[in-house]
């Protein structure tokens, strides 16, 4: 199959490489997602995946469509309308693009380090809430997803070490806290994300992947005309007190798993 079978006008040079010299546009730290657009090309958990693995890649240099493919061990041909549509919403570009047997290869690069949702496209009077919360859906599914192949080859373990500690951390909680303790909270976590965010990725030769995946909210009381509607994919908020119950693997109270 042709990648990129649009008409190519540039001049190919000796190496064959079309598009392929300049240095381009500055890669952002950070992006600030507000609009449908981008939302929608968020909302799903392939081109999450194939965001991912650009990101990851940033620091060796662009990557082809085979070789998205291959770090995602998904067909090639799977993948076309996903890239197009990521890039159309200026959330990957192509970096360059050469000949190869004939066919015009691109190479792709992210367009920023990392994503933020900008928390007004969560306003009762947005237009684009659903298209945010269907967006966070997807990246749940993403991690679901990930964490099951990697559980299943052995690459994950929740178990102690030699010296009693746990390499991993399972938390699901629910508790009824004052709205100040709440607003105190993600303000811890969000402290915790900003350090990690400014530190980087690690050299170390021992590094490790990680993946930190964090969901607050608090649920406020149902509207006195019925429960409020539930956003695309979920379920309708419950009314009444949240009982502090859940499960934790981090050997503090609750049920250990």
């Amino acid at each position: 199959m042709v990648e990129n079978a649009e008409d190519t006008e540039d001049a190919v040079n000796a190496e064959g490489t079309v598009n392929g010299g300049g240095a381009g546009p500055a890669v952002l730290k950070e992006r600030r997602v507000e609009d449908a657009a981008t939302l929608k090309a968020l909302a799903d958990p392939l081109r999450l995946a194939i965001l991912d693995v650009l990101m990851a890649a940033a620091g060796t240099g662009p990557l082809t469509a085979k070789e998205i493919a291959a770090a995602l061990d998904e067909p090639q041909t799977k993948l076309y309308r996903h890239i197009k549509q990521l890039e159309k919403a200026g959330l990957i570009r192509v970096a360059g693009t050469r000949l190869v047997s004939g066919i015009v290869e691109s190479r792709y690069s992210p367009a920023q380090e990392s994503l933020r949702l900008a928390p007004e496209i969560f306003s009762s009077d947005s237009p684009t809430r659903v298209d945010a919360y269907d967006a966070m859906l997807a990246a749940m599914d993403r991690v679901r997803g990930d964490f099951r192949a990697h559980a299943m080859a052995g690459r994950v373990d929740f178990s102690r070490d030699d010296s009693g500690a746990l390499s991993g951390l399972f938390s699901h909680f629910s508790y009824r806290v004052a709205p100040e303790r709440l607003i105190r909270l993600r303000r811890q976590l969000a402290a915790v994300f900003d350090e990690l965010h400014a530190e980087g990725n690690s050299v170390a030769e021992d590094a490790v992947d990680v993946t930190l995946f964090t969901l607050l909210y608090g649920v406020g009381p149902a509207p006195a005309d019925g429960p409020a509607p539930a956003p695309a994919g979920g379920s309708a908020p419950a009314a009444g007190p949240a009982p502090a119950v859940g499960s934790r693997n981090d050997g503090g109270p609750g049920t250990e798993s």
